[in-house]
């Protein structure tokens, strides 16, 4: 009988390692570039022609090998990085598949030059699996892998390539990523002699960012720094006033170690709740760092993706960390150079304050605030809109509207899930007429109208009677503000939102608010300022737009020719 089962040839045993680790140039150049920096490389160098199909070149300046480790680094399950099973439990380095390698060269033309000292060094070649030649080479301290005409010897695998212009992106994708896990390594690519990256080494992670992608993207992002339990969340979290529907950047990282996991993502995304417009997606660069056996990343061929010992902690740490970035008054939108100050909490707690014993969810206090208080900074409201004062750094200047529309929000939010507004009868009550699909909205949030402060009920035909309103500021329309909420309800103009309640809130705090151009008086710009103070999210309203900019003191005096 003749057998069924046969021990595959070692070579094509590599070349369906390869299909495992090696999916395209940019695999290769992964690969490569991480074992650069397991080697402890200071610069390491890429240059691809032909988006690597003609041409993969990569060198670095890190620990090479002798000739025993070289040869033995092209043998099949050979790695420096672990020795038994317990090595594969929070592994700290990028690459230990020993299938990389030889996985690499037994597709491609394979040239590897290595010195471990400056002085002798050692060059192999393999083709398409097959070792050419071991010679003795003179050559710096460091490594020079190069791969040419990538699949040479598999057509069928060949011919799935992208075009030219769409492998260099994933190349240049791929040096990117790995170039943020280590800001202190300078990386140089080269495509076909144009250079498409150049970073020195930089002293942090935002002066990287601020090299790969440049101000305009840098200077929109805000600290995330989050510690619960044994996780550590780090990075940077774009201010929501620059958060666009497309075009966004999101990188995760586990132990130093770029990942795909787009529920951590969603998770970061989260945490810009009632800060940005439905569909906006923030950029986020986080990284996430938790011991060894909470994680598991061999779980991926090209370890991309990782498995969490208890994921659902994880997300809710990073949601936490991420709308902790967004709490702090430095989040306020910058003017010009420079940005927040370290004193601006000061500076608020001077023009800001809020009535003692004042009553829930009333903004503007009946009474003037008590004499007692800290005396008060400078505010002044311009174009009957925007209120300006001094802080510490700079000026500070607060969107009236915006600003009682996140007051409002996060007033109505506990008022929602509590016992609801405080609400006054009205001597006369109102007569308010609206459309059918209107009148399917009012019996739709009837429950959430009542907690908000409005009892409704039918009167005839299209009409509704209107016994009780709330009553947020002295300025307040209840007719107008019932009319608006309950059309955009029923017009879902406030569609998007994953948690009814948040979408009710947002849109009866964006009606409600002190609209632009409503003149106020001292004590209310003071109580104004104050309340926005004591917010959850101060510095951006509920579509995303800042409450609060800042003009920075170094600004003003450029302008004026003082620095």
């Amino acid at each position: 009988m003749t057998a069924k089962i046969a021990v595959l040839a070692p070579r094509v045993a590599d070349q369906i390692a390869a299909g495992e680790v090696v999916e395209r140039p940019a695999s290769v150049v992964k690969e490569l570039v991480e074992n650069a920096l397991d080697a402890g490389a200071g610069a390491i160098r890429v240059a691809i022609e032909n988006g690597g199909r003609t041409l993969i070149r990569v060198s670095d300046d890190g620990d090479g090998m002798g000739r025993e480790d070289a040869e033995l680094a092209l043998a099949r399950h050979a790695t420096s990085k672990i020795r038994d099973p317990a090595d594969l439990i929070g592994v700290a380095t990028f690459g230990f598949r020993g299938e990389a390698l030889p996985a690499i060269a037994s597709v491609a033309r394979f040239e590897l030059e290595t010195s471990p000292d400056g002085r002798a060094g050692t060059r192999i070649g393999v083709v398409g699996g097959k070792r050419d030649a071991v010679a003795d080479v003179v050559r710096q301290r460091g490594t020079t892998v190069t791969v040419r005409a990538l699949f040479f010897n598999t057509p069928a695998r060949r011919k799935f390539l992208r075009a030219q212009a769409t492998e260099t992106r994933a190349v240049v994708e791929v040096l990117t990523v790995l170039a943020l896990t280590r800001p202190d390594v300078a990386f140089t690519l080269t495509s076909d002699d144009r250079s498409l990256i150049d970073v020195p080494p930089a002293a942090g992670q935002l002066e990287r960012v601020r090299a790969l992608w440049g101000a305009g993207l840098a200077d929109t992002l805000l600290p995330v720094a989050h510690c619960e339990g044994p996780l550590e969340v780090r990075g940077f979290a774009q201010r929501p006033a620059q958060a666009r529907p497309a075009g966004r950047k999101g990188y995760v990282f586990v132990r130093g170690r770029p990942i795909r996991d787009p529920f951590i993502l969603r998770a970061g995304e989260a945490g810009y709740r009632s800060t940005i417009a439905p569909g906006d997606r923030p950029s986020l660069i986080l990284f996430l760092d938790l011991p060894g056996d909470a994680v598991d990343v061999n779980v991926h061929p090209a370890k991309l993706e990782v498995r969490f010992r208890e994921k659902f902690f994880v997300e809710q740490v990073v949601e936490e960390a991420v709308r902790r970035a967004l709490g702090p008054l430095a989040a306020a939108a910058p003017l010009g150079v420079g940005g927040l100050g370290p004193g601006i909490g000061g500076a608020w707690a001077d023009v800001g304050a809020v009535a003692p014993g004042g009553p829930p969810g009333e903004l503007f206090p009946r009474e003037p605030l008590t004499p007692d208080t800290r005396p008060p900074a400078p505010l002044l409201q311009v174009f009957d809109t925007y209120l300006l004062f001094q802080t510490d750094s700079g000026v500070a200047i607060v969107d009236q509207h915006s600003a009682h529309e996140r007051v409002l929000y996060e007033t109505v939010m506990r008022q929602l899930s509590g016992d609801g507004a405080p609400a006054q009868r009205l001597l006369l009550p109102l007569t308010v007429e609206f459309t059918p699909p209107e009148l399917d909205a009012i019996e739709t949030q009837r429950e959430l109208l009542r907690r908000v402060g409005y009892e409704i009920e039918p009167f005839s035909g299209r009409t509704v009677v209107v016994h009780t309103a709330p009553n947020p500021h002295p300025r307040f329309d209840a007719a107008r503000c019932l009319q608006e909420l309950v059309a955009d309800l029923a017009g879902g103009r406030f569609g998007g939102w994953a948690n009814r309640l948040e979408r009710f809130a947002a849109t009866f705090a964006c009606r409600a608010a002190i609209k632009a151009g409503q003149r106020l008086e001292l004590e209310e710009m003071r109580e104004l300022v104050g309340r926005l103070l004591t917010a959850t999210l101060p510095a951006h309203d509920v579509h995303g737009r800042p409450t609060i900019v800042q003009l920075p003191k170094e600004e003003l005096e450029r302008r004026f020719g003082r620095s």
